[in-house]
């Protein structure tokens, strides 16, 4: 299940008592939910947003900060959204609330990016903007390869005023586009726990971080296992070959084998998972690992002469196919 709901959910119950950071909120609330639009020749400031709780906020932070009183709405899901979704909606003082907010400029041009003044502000504001953003048009997925923090932009200016915005308190995000919808994203692990921190979300950000450090314990267990798995299967092979070569080279020295070089192969085949060391411990008396590889060795190199001299099969000829030394 996605983290996002219980991102917004304690996103929406942060309420920063400065006006700045009220106003910057709700303009990027606005910016990034729909914006501006031309009704009957009137500018009209609307918000679709995906749940009640966040519109009625909306509207009340509008009548609050700008005293006038918007519509609400249930309207069809759009923009590929499933189910419902909420409309705040304002006709009548529609400009003059898109230009105090700043999402209309001097000339009554809508702005492209986000107001000036809230991609300078202060701390407080540029957080307040990012919280705005992601309650409007923002997700999480969960920890692992492809997490993510995203927030679809209206625009192109609006994903790189909002990338400013990130890297001036500290969130690592890029600007990109997909399948034609400008987004601003956040990948890195860290960075998202960042991310949501500043937002306010402190305690989706501490269970998001757990559970991905959860996560990576995980995955690091399981490729110590399976480097564990593969060193065994190697392990196993190489023994496989060395015991057959040793069978190999008493086959073809038989009773030329010096009782010292004998002893160490009868030694290999009798323990056959067991590591030179433990070889050495077998022996009587016990030798070094060295001892006992140094002793192996020379078999195999007199036998293998042996056979080049008469033109048989060496010690290699007995290793099955697949496995190697």
């Amino acid at each position: 299940m996605s983290p996002t709901p219980d991102v917004k959910t304690e996103l929406a119950a942060v309420r920063d008592p400065r006006a700045t950071a009220r106003v910057a909120e709700l303009t990027a609330i606005l910016r990034f939910s729909g914006g501006l639009h031309s009704i009957a020749g009137r500018v009209a400031v609307e918000a679709e947003l995906d749940s009640d709780l966040l519109a009625r906020r909306v509207a009340r932070d509008i009548m609050e900060l700008y005293g006038v009183r918007p519509e609400l709405h249930r309207v069809q899901a759009s923009g590929g959204r499933t189910g419902g979704s909420f409309a705040v909606r304002l006709i009548d003082g529609g400009e003059t609330l898109a230009r105090q907010t700043g999402l209309l400029d001097q000339r009554r041009r809508p702005v492209r990016g986000l107001p000036n003044k809230l991609t300078t502000g202060a701390r407080h504001d540029l957080a307040a903007v990012w919280r705005g953003a992601f309650l409007a048009a923002g997700t999480l997925s969960d920890p692992g390869r492809s997490a993510a923090l995203e927030i679809s932009c209206p625009s192109g200016e609006a994903a790189m005023a909002l990338v400013g915005a990130a890297h001036r308190i500290g969130i690592a995000a890029k600007a990109r586009e997909v399948r034609g919808v400008p987004r601003v994203v956040v990948r890195d692990g860290e960075a998202i726990r960042v991310a949501l921190a500043e937002m306010g979300a402190v305690h989706t950000a501490q269970a998001w971080e757990e559970l991905r450090q959860r996560r990576e314990v995980r995955a690091g267990v399981n490729r110590l296992v399976n480097f564990d798995d593969a060193n065994l299967r190697r392990s196993a092979q190489a023994a496989v070959a060395a015991c057959a070569r040793v069978e190999r080279a008493l086959e073809i020295l038989a009773d030329e084998v010096p009782e010292h070089l004998r002893e160490a192969g009868e030694l290999r085949l009798a323990h056959r998972d067991a590591s030179l060391d433990e070889l050495g411990h077998h022996a009587d008396p016990p030798l070094t690992k060295d001892a006992v590889a140094g002793r192996i060795r020379r078999l195999l190199a007199m036998a293998d002469k042996k056979a080049t001299a008469e033109g048989i099969p060496g010690t290699e000829s007995a290793v099955p196919e697949g496995y190697e030394d």
